[in-house]
């Protein structure tokens, strides 16, 4: 808690379209959690100011914000904690790893709100409530002292916080984006989880997480004549031995770690000749700070900008070279850099494989991406724009599988449907 103070647009194409997001509730025994806390040290986690004590996370008073390493989107977020009387912490979610939490990304409080020294809070500044944005339910937390349960989904525009079995708090955050539009961290989708301390003794323990793809109309995409090449929970369909440990099927998702292996990519077991793939991807890690090219419309390269580097692809027909590359260089994803780079390519297949726009929705979030090859013509649409339109790939290879890539980044995907034409 603080002190006291006085935002998606339809694809063009019918196939993407019907392939939407939208609000869903998971079964609890449903749910393939993880740990996020080991119960023994800090590892997975960056900041000062807490301690492990007793298989507990637990805030100093020199403590202020203990963020993930990772980044998350869509999940269910299980937690324990003990308050101290008059203790004020607060769960982060949606925050980009700088600024103040409760503005840059969101806070939901954890605090006691049955001190005498709280009785003057507005009403968003209780426990469970979203910092002022969103009020929460007030009357169920246990006695101080005692272990709490909470569990906080998010999904898409949703939020939901549940203390001790009862919901206290519903959020839509596009109605709230809407009615608070100074609010930079409403407007996000994805981000750090953490712990925002203010120097009180709080304690969290038994920190679990369910990581969710965002929700697909399945049968309206089964009816627009596309197949599901992942089936969300196993690799089966996909090449890979036993030692592919840095790529992982969860929960609907196909998870790669981020951390070099032995095997770098995945394939498809299946060939395809003309087809049209749909996907949903995000990046789930952080990358080092590296200058990269900036690529200009005909492909030509001028300067260089520094950017976090994040790099993956979506390989076609076999072949490396036609990669649909996933990165967040500035000319953003969608380009085929192995053509763009070929000195052999005519100035018009350059610029034809060089994105129109950077359609990337922000780092972290989900992007939306189609792709339709026919014969040697490309075209790829990016959360609805499309970016590039009709590109010749000179010599790709007539049939040959489907390759997700790994190049450095730790990167989920989820929702993948083909559609041979």
């Amino acid at each position: 808690m603080k002190p006291i103070i006085r935002i998606a647009a339809l694809a063009p194409i019918a196939a993407l379209a019907v392939l939407v997001c939208g609000a869903t509730c998971f079964a609890a025994e449903a749910l393939a959690t993880r740990p996020l806390f080991n119960g023994k040290d800090l590892s997975g986690w960056k900041g000062e100011g807490y301690v492990v004590e007793d298989g507990a996370i637990v805030c100093t008073a020199q403590g202020r914000n203990l963020i993930t390493e990772e980044t998350f989107a869509n999940y269910v977020l299980d937690f324990e904690f003990q308050l101290t009387p008059g203790a004020n912490n607060g769960l982060g979610i949606h925050y980009p790893g700088t600024g103040d939490g409760a503005y840059t990304g969101m806070e939901i409080q954890v605090l006691d709100s049955t001190h005498p020294k709280y009785k003057d809070l507005k009403d968003y500044q209780f426990h469970g409530s979203l910092y002022t944005l969103a009020a929460a339910k007030q009357g169920v937390l246990k006695p101080v002292g005692e272990w709490n349960q909470q569990r906080v989904t998010v999904m898409g525009p949703t939020v939901k916080v549940e203390l001790n079995g009862q919901i206290i708090l519903r959020a839509n955050l596009q109605d709230l984006s809407a009615s608070h539009p100074e609010h930079q961290g409403v407007k996000r989708r994805a981000g750090h989880i953490g712990w925002l301390g203010h120097g009180d003794r709080v304690a969290f323990r038994k920190i679990h997480i369910a990581e969710l793809p965002p929700v697909a109309n399945d049968e309206g995409v089964k009816a627009d004549g596309f197949t599901k090449i992942f089936d969300g929970t196993t690799l089966k369909g996909w090449k890979h031995t036993p030692d592919t440990t840095n790529w992982k099927a969860v929960q609907g998702l196909i998870k790669h770690n981020g951390k070099p292996g032995p095997v770098s990519d995945l394939w498809t077991e299946k060939t395809y000749k003309d087809f049209t793939l749909v996907c949903d991807w995000r990046w789930s890690g952080r990358g080092p700070i590296k200058a990269q090219p900036v690529v200009m419309p005909d492909g030509s390269e001028q300067g260089r900008k520094e950017i976090e580097e994040l790099d993956s692809g979506i390989y076609l027909r076999g072949n490396t070279k036609s990669q649909v590359n996933l990165w967040n260089w500035s000319v953003g994803s969608g380009e085929v850099y192995g053509y763009r780079k070929d000195g052999a390519m005519s100035a018009e297949v350059k610029a034809g494989v060089t994105p129109k726009s950077n359609a990337d929705r922000p780092q972290g979030e989900w992007n939306r991406i189609m792709i339709t090859l026919k014969g040697d013509r490309l075209t790829v649409s990016l959360n609805g724009k499309v970016v590039i339109e009709n590109a010749q790939l000179p010599g790709i290879p007539a049939e040959g599988p489907v390759g997700l890539q790994h190049h450095g980044g730790a990167i989920d995907f989820a929702n993948l449907w083909i559609k041979e034409q």
